[in-house]
């Protein structure tokens, strides 16, 4: 039998933690250890690896390409090793949890399965804040939030824990049709959305016209827009209402670049409850068709 290499719960969590903090003394107060005792454990754990996780740049810390697949790996094993201790434990769960949710994408799904979750769970408090995914995310940073929805770049992948990919779609309301020959309205939210500029870019990479004709931040305004005709607009396939239709390539339409959608959040943060939260998340992700992609990174998903 080949020699299995045995991955210590706690050496993933100093290792989630360093990351997360930002730092070693920051990560030796939350798990109460001293700072070379953090140190030690790294070490551990970057022999266990067989290659330097952790480089320092100035103040910073720098994950190395190792280093980025084992935490990938780290947040799963301690997501589950959680949630096991959390049921056997059977403490009663409660608190306030603060969750983030962006303007641009399917809030109405994601607002529903957070909520299911509080009527499984009374003592529950939800706070959730709707806005734009870097103003999310720096809420998050700032531990305003405890965990966030958003949208992916490669520039803010911090406390990333699940990312899945979505397609967007154009909609436009039933029996109203719209000659791109002419010129598109559109429905959009404002300068910032990454709809809206999937939306632009298709339509400029075409060589099609286009104007704004409705603008508004909240899905709900966005969604009435389409249904009554006063534009097309890019949405997800949990944000189409009764009364549209999709428009594709046979209409005139090029299709919408895909966007990359992630769960964030600081697992050293977390209470019980956030991480019986995270697991509710990604649980009703896959119910929803969140599958696997074998040429994607551990943790990332593809939303079909």
């Amino acid at each position: 039998m080949a020699n299995i290499v045995n991955f210590q719960t706690d050496l993933l969590r100093t290792f989630v933690s360093v990351i997360d903090l930002g730092a070693y003394t920051k990560a030796g107060e939350v798990l109460g250890r001293t700072q070379p005792a953090i140190s030690l454990q790294m070490r551990r754990l970057e022999e266990l690896v067989g290659a330097p996780i952790i480089r320092q740049s100035g103040r910073s810390l720098l994950l190395t390409s190792e280093g980025e697949m084992l935490l990938s790996y780290a947040r799963e094993i301690l997501r589950l090793n959680d949630e096991v201790a959390s049921y056997f434990n059977r403490s009663r769960i409660s608190g306030v949890l603060r969750v983030g949710l962006p303007n641009d994408y399917a809030v109405a799904f994601l607002q529903g399965v957070i909520t299911q979750y509080q009527r499984q769970h009374s003592g529950i408090s939800l706070e959730i804040y709707c806005g734009w995914s870097a103003d999310i995310l720096d809420r998050l940073r700032a531990d305003e939030l405890d965990l966030a929805i958003a949208m992916v770049n490669n520039e803010r992948t911090q406390y990333l824990s699940r990312s899945w990919i979505e397609r967007p779609i154009w909609a436009a309301a039933e029996g109203v049709r719209f000659n791109p020959a002419d010129g598109i309205p559109l429905a959009a939210h404002p300068e910032g959305c990454a709809y809206r500029a999937r939306m632009i870019q298709a339509l400029d990479a075409a060589h099609i016209r286009w104007r704004v004709a409705y603008t508004g931040s909240g899905i709900g305004g966005l969604q009435n827009a389409v249904v009554n005709g006063l534009g097309v607009s890019a949405l997800t396939r949990y944000t189409m209402l009764p009364g549209m239709r999709l428009l594709d390539e046979s209409d005139g339409f090029p299709p919408l670049a895909e966007i990359r959608v992630g769960l964030f959040y600081k697992h050293p943060r977390l209470s019980d409850a956030g991480i019986r939260l995270v697991n509710h998340i990604i649980a009703r992700l896959d119910e929803a068709g969140v599958v696997g992609d074998p040429a994607r990174s551990p943790g990332v998903l593809d939303l079909q």
